[in-house]
């Protein structure tokens, strides 16, 4: 479980949004109970969704998942340790661009795929209508994590296999099989649409501090919201409550 929550942490999401919010953005309830205290909590939504080069949180996302649309499922791979990140320089094995290597610079896990920049790309054509032919444009197709590419040794620039491994501060990082020199995670996997790192980020008027935003205040205690308040204020109770039975 700490490795996944590890590998989840290093995967960074280029919307930089929080997980509940994409969560939500694609949820899909088709019927829930009334929230009232004599029924049980029971809702029905989709569970199954088709993920595509367009991310969860947006329209495009929504448009092809759309409520009554089921379409065949995809099996995939599993893969335990989630090894590609946005910056990662890789070497193709199939297809009309095998041996070119690429730079990653869009990361899928819900497909195992990854697009690399320039490489396995194909035109395709957008906006046409009746009376408009659309336009031509360059897009590139993703490739399978699994089986179509693998990593580039950072000293010799040229493809390996790798491994997790621990260092000896306890850092999780990947390893060349071939000349045991570590694969960093690139920095452009911090990227996001807010900041280049979270260190250049510069706050603004309605953001709210860091600081703030670390600090502790819950002080946990065995008083009820309304003695809060009435310690708060200073106000005695000094009436006898009426006596309650529970059956």
């Amino acid at each position: 479980m700490r490795i996944t929550q590890y590998l989840a942490s290093k995967l960074k999401n280029f919307s930089n949004l929080p997980k509940e919010y994409i969560e939500r953005s694609k949820k899909q309830v088709y019927w829930q109970t009334p929230r009232e205290r004599n029924y049980l909590p029971r809702t029905v939504e989709r569970k199954r969704f088709r993920y595509t080069t367009n991310r969860p949180w947006t329209g495009q996302f929504r448009q092809q998942n759309m409520p009554g649309t089921m379409r065949r499922k995809v099996f995939l791979e599993p893969v335990e340790d989630w090894s590609f990140f946005r910056g990662d320089r890789i070497e193709v094995l199939v297809g009309k661009d095998k041996g070119k290597q690429g730079i990653v610079t869009q990361v899928i896990p819900e497909r195992n795929w990854v697009i690399v920049e320039g490489i396995n790309w194909h035109y395709r054509r957008v906006g046409a209508e009746k009376e408009f032919p659309g336009i031509i444009i360059k897009s590139e197709s993703p490739l399978n994590v699994t089986k179509d590419i693998r990593l580039v040794d950072p000293s010799d620039l040229q493809g390996t296999e790798f491994e997790w491994r621990f260092t000896e501060e306890g850092e999780k990082v990947r390893v060349s099989l071939r000349s045991g020199r570590i694969i960093p995670i690139p920095e452009t996997n911090n990227q996001t649409y807010d900041y280049k790192t979270p260190k250049a980020y510069i706050e603004r008027e309605k953001d709210t501090p860091a600081a703030v935003v670390s600090e502790i205040t819950f002080q946990p205690k065995l008083s009820t919201f309304e003695m809060d308040i009435m310690e708060e204020m200073d106000i005695k109770e000094e009436r006898t409550p009426a006596k309650s039975y529970w059956y």
